[in-house]
């Protein structure tokens, strides 16, 4: 391995910041999110008066 790409691994996990979600959290809220805009899409929160 090149000594210019030897830090470079490293250097990305190690600045990381933010919230850390992980990639189960990131699908079920992507679907969870998909059904509410699917039901509001075809106006079945009207049944429940929201």
């Amino acid at each position: 391995m090149p000594a210019a790409g030897a830090g470079l691994i490293r250097f990305f996990a190690d600045s990381s910041e933010g919230v850390k979600i992980g990639p189960v959290s990131v699908v079920v809220l992507s679907i969870a999110l998909l059904i509410f805009v699917l039901l509001a899409q075809f106006g079945l929160f009207s049944i429940f008066g929201i």
